[in-house]
This record gives structure tokens, sequence and C-alpha cells, in this order.
């Protein structure tokens, strides 16, 4: 018997597509210059001093073993117009960096133009989390864009407003 306040049961999975949370783009580039990236809503603050963030990786991702091995990455925190893209980034074996978005940073990362934050981070730690590896990222800058970034909730892209 559920308690009163208890609708329904439902699975971890789905409680967990019911709380909101941004949604980012993290690349890289590996030993030879390639660029890899993937799209990651399991992303947060971890510290302010130092200042680190942590985004969670599937160990079954195509670019795991680069980014199991990268130091340095991007993380794009993205707005309703960067959808299209983030979806490229979370399908299998799409062609993720076709269309000219991104353009080489300072250390020779790919970054995207126009997001609505954009952080550069080096390598902190890296811990197992079931089937996700968490990346744990030393946040050295930190970029702010004009748009207000998006959500993602209950499978759905949505714009944030202001109550």
């Amino acid at each position: 018997m559920l308690p009163p306040e208890m609708d329904q049961v439902i699975s971890f999975r789905d409680a967990m597509a019911r709380f909101p949370s941004g949604v980012t783009i993290v690349t890289t580039v590996d030993a030879d210059g390639k660029s890899w990236g993937f799209t990651a809503s399991a992303f947060c603050s971890v510290s302010v001093d130092p200042a680190l963030i942590l985004v969670c990786l599937s160990t079954g991702a195509e670019c795991h073993p680069v980014f199991a091995e990268a130091e340095h990455w991007v993380v794009h925190i993205i707005h309703a117009d960067q959808v299209d893209l983030a979806l490229r980034f979370a399908t299998r074996g799409a062609d993720k960096f076709a269309g000219g978005s991104f353009e080489p940073d300072h250390r020779g990362l790919p970054r995207l133009s126009g997001s609505s934050i954009t952080l550069d981070c080096s390598t902190y730690a890296r811990h197992p989390g079931g089937d996700h590896t968490i990346l744990v990222g030393a946040v050295s800058a930190c970029f702010q864009g004009n748009p207000p970034p998006t959500v993602y909730r209950d499978r759905a892209f949505h714009a944030l407003t202001q109550l």
C-alpha cells in the first residue's frame, strides 16, 4: 500500500528524468588532435575554492577512452538554439563536429561559439560511478554568452522563465 502522498511507484530512470537539469556539450581532443565530445545533463558544481565541476560520462560512450586520458576539456552550457547540436552530440556514430560551430581555443580544444556559459577545465579527478565515469574538472576560466541556458526534463528540452 502506497502512502497517501505517493501517487505511483516509478523506475529510478523515470524519477531522474523528472528532475530538471542543465544541458552541456563537453569537448576535447585526443593525442592525434581529433575532436571528441558528448552531451551531458549530469553536471554540477562541486567546489568554489578550488573551482571544481563534475560531469558524468557513460563508460559505453565512443569517446569514453579519450576522456579517460584527456587532461583538458571544455564544458559548454547550451541554450535553446543549440538543442539540435546537443541531440547530435548525444547520438552514437554522428558526425558531431559537422557544421562549423566549433573553433579551436588557445589550447587547441574545440570551443562552441555562442554557448550560454563556457568553462575551461583541466582534469582534477576521475571516479567510477556505476555505468558512468565521474569526471571532476578544475575550472581555469569561465565565459558568459547572452542567451539563457536551456534545461532538460521529462526527456525534453525546456526554456527557462522567471517566476
